[in-house]
C-alpha cells in the first residue's frame, strides 16, 4: 500500500543502512533503515515490518533479521512481515478505492441475495462474489504461498487463507468476502497510525540542513554539510537551521532549540557560547566557527540513537513475538482438532458444520491486536518522551525505567548548573578589592578550571591588562606566577600552606569553594565561589517521591560540606561527597546489591562508568559529555532534572497501555474463540475478535502521543 504521508521520504529511506554501534554518530538523511523509519519501533517484531512504500503488501523476504542491543540476531519472519514491492491495490494514490470497489460488489450481492434477485443465480452469483473477494484478497492469498519457501508458513495470511476460501467453499460467499475485506480495511487503518509515526521521523530527519553557507578566502559559498571541516566558519541567516556544532563568533545570536530539546522558549547565546545543529537562528546574521564534523554533531547522535532504538525491544515485545511463533501453529492444529475429532464423540456429527465452527476459529484466533499494537504502544512512548526533550535508547528502557525504585544523581551538572559564579569577596588589610580580584584574575585567566574561568569572568566586565609571567600550575593545590611584576599565589589553602603563607583560620570553616590568594608571599585575601543549584531541581526531588521513588542519593566529587547542603536544599535524605569515580561505581553496586532497582543520573566523563553500571543510565545531553551520552540508555536533552519524572511517568503510561491492549484482546478473543467452538459465533463476530480488537489496540496506542506528560511546578 502507497504511503500517503510522504512524496519523496521512501526513495530517501530505502537507500538507508543499519547504523550499528560502530558508526552511532553517523547518521545521515540517507542512512535511516526502512525498519527504523517506515515502521519505528511499532512494527518491529515479527509480522509488522513495513519496509517500503508505507504498508506495501505482504512479502516475505527470506532470512531477514534484526539486531538486539547485545547484538544479538532476532529471526523476524514469524508472524507477518510486509514486504518491498507489494500492494494492497492498483491505485497507487487511492488505497481505499480497491477495498471501496470490494465493498460495493458485495453489498450488492448481498442485496440481490436479500430481494432474491432473478438472474442472480447459477454462476453469476458465485463469480460476484468471486470478484469481490479477488479486489481485496489475492495479494494475500499470494503472500501465504510466497512465505513457505522460507519456512514462516504459519502466519496470519495463512489464517485469513484457509479461513475465507473455506468459507468460500461452503457457500458462505458473503461472510468470506467480508472477512477478507475488513481485514484488508484493519491493514489500511493500521498504516495509518503507521505513517502517523512515519512523518514524525520525517519531521526529525528535516532538522538535518542539507546545505550550508561557508566562508572561505572571502567568499561565501554553499556547500553540503559533510564537505564542511572543523575550523571553518559557517554563516547562518535570519531563518535558517544551523547546520553544525560550533561556538557563536558574532556578538550575540537568538536561536529557536526546540527540534533539539522541546523546548519553545528561543536562547540568546553570546560570542564564545556553543551552538548546535538543527538550531534556527531567529534574527541577526550569525558567524559559528565549526567544532565538530556532520557525522560528529549531536543532531546526528541523536538521530542516530532514535534510530538504533527500533532494534530494542522490551521484554513485552520479546514475549509477543515468541508468542506468535508457537501460537499460530497450535491455531491451526486446534482447528484441525475442531473439524474431525467431533466425529468421534458426537452422534449428528455434520462436517460441514464443523469445518464452518474451524474457518471461525482461525479468523478469531488471528493474533493482529498483539503484533501491531503492543510495539506501536512503545514506539508511541517514545515518540511522546522525545516531544519533552527525553530520547529513550530503547523501548526495553522504559520497561526498566518504570521498575526503578532509586535515583542516584550526580551534582555538579545535574541537580546544579555547572557554572561557577563568585559570590563573596574579602581582602586582608591594605589590600582595595579593584587590585585583588585584578591580580588574581590575571593570573586564574591561566587556568582552563570552571573555579578559575569563575573569577575571569567576575573581572571581565572591567577587565585587566596586567602582564603575567612564569606561571607555574601545581597539581592539587592552583597557580604561581609573576603578576604586574608580584609573584602571586591563587588556590586552596594547601597552596599557601606549602610556600608557608599564613592565612586567617576562619577560611578552614568555609563551605563553598574557595580561592585563596597570596602577593608578595603574604596573606592577601580570598573569594568563595559556588554553583548555582538549577531551577526545577528541588521540583525533581519532589515529582521521584511522589512517584513513590524513596530512594533519592546524590554523589559528587564536590566537598561534602557542600553537597550536604544542597542536599538539604533539595530535601535529598542521602548525599555523599568528596568522592572519586570508582567510588560512586562503589556505592551504585551497593545499593543494587541489596535489591534496589536503579537510575543513576550524570552528564561528566567521570560519571560514565556509574552510568553504564546502573540499571537505567541517565545522561544530561545539553551540556553532558559525549561518552556520557553514548553509554546512557536515556538522553535528557534540556539538561532539567524534573525531566527524570516525566520520563517514569511516560514510562509508566506507555506500561499501562500496552497491558490494557494485551487484556483487550486476550478477553475478546477467548470470549469469541468459546462462542465460535459451541457454534454461537459467525464469521461476523470473528470479524469483530480479529480486526475489531486490532483497531481500539491501535487507537488505545496512539493515544499515548495525545498525553500531557508537562512536569508542573
Amino acid at each position: 500500500m502507497p504511503d500517503p504521508s510522504s512524496d519523496n521520504l521512501n526513495e530517501e529511506l530505502n537507500t538507508a543502512k543499519q547504523v550499528q554501534p560502530e558508526n552511532v554518530g553517523a547518521l545521515t538523511r540517507t542512512q535511516l533503515t526502512p525498519e527504523a523509519a517506515s515502521a519505528p519501533e511499532g512494527h518491529d517484531v515479527p509480522g509488522h515490518d513495513h519496509n517500503e512504500v508505507g504498508h506495501a503488501g505482504h512479502n516475505h523476504p527470506a532470512g531477514k533479521r534484526v539486531v538486539d542491543k547485545g547484538g544479538v540476531a532476532e529471526d523476524e519472519q514469524a508472524g507477518h512481515d510486509h514486504g518491498s514491492d507489494d500492494d494492497h491495490g492498483p491505485a497507487s494514490n487511492s488505497p481505499y478505492l480497491v477495498p471501496g470497489i470490494s465493498l460495493v460488489l458485495m453489498l450488492a450481492g448481498i442485496t440481490m441475495d436479500y430481494y432474491q434477485v432473478g438472474f442472480f443465480t447459477g454462476y453469476v452469483r458465485p463469480i460476484w462474489y468471486g470478484a469481490a473477494y479477488l479486489l481485496v484478497g489475492w495479494k494475500v492469498i499470494r503472500s501465504a504461498i510466497q512465505s513457505i519457501p522460507s519456512g514462516n508458513i504459519f502466519n496470519e495470511f495463512l489464517l485469513m487463507s484457509i479461513a475465507t476460501i473455506g468459507a468460500i467453499a461452503l457457500g458462505e460467499y458473503a461472510e468470506g468476502v467480508a472477512v477478507m475485506l475488513f481485514y484488508t480495511v484493519g491493514e489500511l487503518f493500521q498504516d495509518a497510525a503507521v505513517n502517523r509515526a512515519k512523518r514524525s521521523i520525517k519531521a526529525l530527519l528535516e532538522i538535518q540542513a542539507t546545505e550550508v553557507g561557508v566562508l572561505r578566502n572571502g567568499q561565501r559559498r554553499m556547500l553540503d554539510p559533510k564537505e564542511v571541516v572543523v575550523g571553518d566558519i559557517i554563516e547562518v541567516k535570519p531563518g535558517e537551521k544551523v547546520a553544525l556544532d560550533g561556538t557563536l563568533q558574532s556578538e550575540r545570536g537568538t536561536f529557536n532549540t526546540a527540534a533539539l530539546t522541546g523546548e519553545s522558549v528561543p536562547q540568546t547565546k553570546q560570542k564564545g557560547e556553543t551552538v548546535l545543529a538543527g538550531m534556527i537562528n531567529q534574527d541577526t546574521l550569525s558567524q559559528i566557527a565549526v567544532t565538530a564534523a556532520f557525522q560528529d554533531t549531536k543532531l546526528s547522535k541523536i538521530l542516530a540513537m532514535v534510530q538504533d532504538a527500533v532494534g530494542r525491544k522490551a521484554k513485552t515485545q520479546q514475549f509477543i513475538t515468541k508468542f506468535a511463533r508457537i501460537y499460530t501453529p497450535i491455531v491451526v492444529g486446534l482447528a484441525l482438532l475442531l473439524t474431525f475429532l467431533p466425529y468421534v464423540f458426537v452422534d449428528d456429527y455434520v462436517f460441514r458444520d464443523w469445518l464452518y465452527r474451524a474457518l471461525v476459529f482461525l479468523v478469531i484466533s488471528c493474533p493482529c491486536a498483539l503484533v501491531i499494537s503492543i510495539p506501536l504502544g512503545y514506539f508511541g512512548g517514545i515518540g511522546a518522551a522525545s516531544k519533552v526533550g527525553v530520547l529513550f535508547k530503547g523501548s526495553n528502557f522504559l520497561d526498566v525505567m518504570r521498575e526503578i525504585d532509586t535515583v542516584v544523581m550526580d551534582k555538579t551538572g545535574t541537580l546544579t548548573k555547572g557554572v561557577f559564579a563568585v559570590q563573596q569577596v574579602v581582602t586582608a588589610p591594605g589590600q582595595t578589592k579593584a587590585r585583588f580580584t585584578a591580580l588574581a584574575a590575571a593570573l586564574e585567566a591561566k587556568s582552563t578550571h570552571p573555579i578559575a574561568q569563575a573569577l575571569v569572568q567576575y573581572v571581565k566586565p572591567t577587565g585587566t591588562s596586567l602582564a603575567v609571567e612564569n606561571v607555574e600550575e601545581i597539581s592539587g593545590h592552583g597557580l604561581r606566577g609573576h603578576v604586574d611584576g608580584q609573584e602571586v599565589l591563587a588556590g586552596n589553602t594547601k597552596l599557601l600552606t606549602k610556600f608557608n603563607v599564613a592565612y586567617p583560620a576562619e577560611i578552614d570553616q568555609q563551605v563553598d569553594s574557595i580561592v585563596v590568594v597570596a602577593v608578595g608571599n603574604q596573606y592577601a585575601g580570598y573569594l568563595t565561589v559556588a554553583d548555582e543549584i538549577k531551577e526545577d531541581a528541588a521540583q525533581a526531588v519532589r515529582e521521584l517521591q511522589a512517584q513513590g521513588i524513596k530512594t533519592i542519593v546524590m554523589l559528587s566529587g564536590d566537598k561534602d560540606t557542600i553537597v550536604q547542603r544542597v542536599a538539604k536544599t533539595l530535601g535529598i535524605t542521602e548525599a555523599h561527597g568528596g568522592l572519586l569515580p570508582e567510588d560512586k561505581a562503589a556505592h551504585v553496586e551497593r545499593l543494587k546489591a541489596i535489591g534496589h532497582h536503579l537510575a543513576f543520573v550524570g552528564d561528566g566523563v567521570n560519571d560514565a562508568p556509574v552510568v553504564a553500571l546502573a540499571d537505567v543510565g541517565i545522561a544530561m545531553g545539553g551540556l553532558g559529555s559525549d561518552a556520557t551520552i553514548e553509554t546512557a540508555d536515556v538522553v535528557i536533552q534540556t539538561d532539567h532534572p524534573s525531566k527524570i519524572a516525566t520520563a517514569r511517568r511516560i514510562a509508566v503510561a506507555t506500561h499501562t497501555v500496552v497491558w490494557q491492549n494485551i487484556w483487550l484482546a486476550f478477553a475478546v478473543k477467548a470470549v469469541v474463540l468459546a462462542l465460535g467452538a459451541g457454534g454461537l459465533a459467525t464469521m461476523w463476530e470473528a470479524v469483530f475478535a480479529d480486526v475489531g480488537v486490532a483497531l481500539l489496540a491501535i487507537l488505545n496506542a496512539v493515544r499515548i502521543q495525545r498525553m500531557n506528560f508537562t512536569s508542573k511546578p
